[in-house]
Order: C-alpha cells, then structure tokens, then sequence
C-alpha cells in the first residue's frame, strides 16, 4: 500500500497535497467564522453561498484543468497555483464585504481545483507500472478522505488557543511549503496529447465516460431485476 513513498518524488508530491488539503480544510472553518463576522445573523447564507461558490469552482474548472496540463510544465504550475492560494488566504482575513468574500473563495478553490487534476496527471509518469500506480491513486483519495475528518479537529485545537484569522496564516504557511516541496523535485515533462482529440473531447471525457458506465450499469440492473420477477414464473 505504501510502497509508492518509496519514490522520492512522489513522496514529496504526496507531502505537498496532504498540506494542501490541509490548508484548505482550515480555510474552511475558518471561512464559516469569518462569514458571522461579516454577516451576523445571515452568516449561514454567506456560508452557505460560499460553499456552492466551492462546488462549482471545482466542477468547472478541474475539467477544464485536466484538459490542458499538459501544455504547461506541471511543476510550475503546481508552485504558481500554491503561491496563488498562499496569497488569498493571506488577503481573506482583511476582507469587509460579503462579495469580496466570494469572489477570492471563487479563485481559491478554483486553485485547489486545477492543482488536483495536474497533480494526478503528474503519478503515471512518476510510478509507470500500474500496480505502483494503482497503490499512489489509493495514497492519494485516502488523504482526500481523512482531510475531511482531521480539517476540523485539527481547527477545533487551534481555537482554543488563537484566533480563526491565524487559521488564514497557517493556510497560507501550508500552500507555502507545498510550493517548496514541489519545487525540491524534478518532473517529468508531460506526454502530448493525441492529435485525434482535440480540447473540447478532452474537456468532456470524465462526463461522457460517466454517462456510458451508467448506462451500462443501469442496463446491468434493468436486466437483473427482470430476471428476479421472472424467476418465479418459471
């Protein structure tokens, strides 16, 4: 299971998202303090508009993101978009209207949307053989899971002892030294794209795959439950 730490550069690029995801999780809390602040008694709406801001940064741009790594150097990007999101965090305690709030939660999941996609584009040409590559994937979805688990515990602690807007600075400490991790490697160069497939086919691909595995599955279902009702006619 965890035998892709072996690989230097994949440990680093696994160090650089679990602050990542760390960094964001306490965004998270600290974004629904700061959101009582601004708005008072409207605090769950702000929150509440806030979070759907989150939903369909990520839902619009890491389609798009993972479209079109390939056309940059994945390590630059990676740092660019670790530098981007140290920067709002460091902005957001000092915001004073509700739109701005919005508008920097907008680009800093928008970050965190484009960063994931580069990262796991990133694995298959550091961990070639698939089994190393399945075990990375592992790796990587698990860190997403026990992020949404420890975000919160870890930001109940720290607010016992500081206040929210310190969980801002170490948001921004964490991006930083995700940026550093990254830099301390060296990637590969991404693979070109196929010709045949153009931006628009590779947008769209998760979605289109997702509608043919449905369907496949709700044949597969159909079928069964057919089966089932006319077992006991026979």
């Amino acid at each position: 299971m965890f035998s892709p730490l072996a690989s230097r550069t994949y440990r680093h690029l696994f160090a650089a998202q679990l602050l990542s995801l760390l960094g964001t999780g306490l965004a998270t809390v600290a974004l629904g303090l700061l959101a009582f602040d601004l708005a008072g008694a409207d605090a769950g709406a702000v929150l509440g508009t806030a979070l759907a801001i989150k939903m369909v940064a990520y839902v619009g741009v890491a389609p798009v993101a993972g479209a079109f790594v390939h056309l940059v150097p994945r390590r630059s990007l990676l740092v660019a978009l670790d530098l981007l999101r140290a920067a709002i965090a460091l902005v957001l305690p000092f915001v004073t209207e509700i739109w701005q709030v919005y508008a920097l939660i907008f680009l800093l999941q928008a970050g965190s949307a484009a960063f994931t996609p580069t990262f796991q584009a990133t694995i298959p040409d550091i961990l070639p053989e698939e089994a190393e590559y399945t075990k990375a994937l592992s790796l990587s979805r698990l860190a997403y899971d026990l992020e949404a688990l420890a975000s919160p515990a870890i930001a109940a602690a720290l607010l016992g002892v500081t206040g929210y807007h310190a969980l801002f600075g170490l948001n921004a400490l964490g991006f930083l030294a995700s940026a550093a991790l990254v830099l301390s490697v060296v990637l590969p160069s991404p693979q070109p794209a196929s010709a045949a497939e153009g931006a628009w086919r590779r947008t769209t691909r998760g979605a289109r795959i997702y509608l043919v595995v449905r369907e496949e599955l709700g044949f597969s279902a159909r079928r069964a439950v057919l089966r089932a009702v006319e077992a006991p006619a026979r």
